[in-house]
């Protein structure tokens, strides 16, 4: 399992997402993605109370403590790097939380167009 190159929305190096918690398919604190990543956990995005409970009703707890997986659950004000599809699924019903476009991998343009990022980020371009 190697990772893909480091590369941004951005055409830029992938910035840091988060390493309190420590985030990333690698959990290596970046967004970085390969083949084996099946949900392209690519989008570094900035938990909300909003798209937490959002998430939980979708199917995908976030929050909520799991020891026996070493996660300690997130919370508003966590980076997290999200899978492309959630984030696009979260942006239609509106409730997408903001983003980093430089912490934000390549492969995300896969799923979500470059505009539906760009309306939800933190670092303007």
């Amino acid at each position: 399992m190697e990772p893909e190159d480091s590369v941004n929305v951005l055409g830029q190096s992938l910035s840091p997402c988060s390493t309190r918690p420590m985030t990333g398919f690698f959990r290596d604190g970046h967004c970085n993605t390969c083949a084996a990543d099946q949900g392209s956990h690519t989008v570094c995005a900035v938990m909300t109370a909003e798209f937490l409970a959002y998430s939980k009703y979708v199917g995908n707890d976030l929050s909520t403590p799991r020891p026996e997986y070493g996660f300690a659950g997130l919370k508003p004000g966590d980076r997290w790097c999200l899978c492309a599809g959630r984030f696009l699924q979260a942006a239609d019903e509106g409730c997408a939380p903001q983003i980093s476009l430089a912490s934000t991998h390549l492969r995300a343009l896969d799923i979500v167009p470059l505009e539906v990022l760009k309306q939800h980020a933190i670092d303007r371009v």
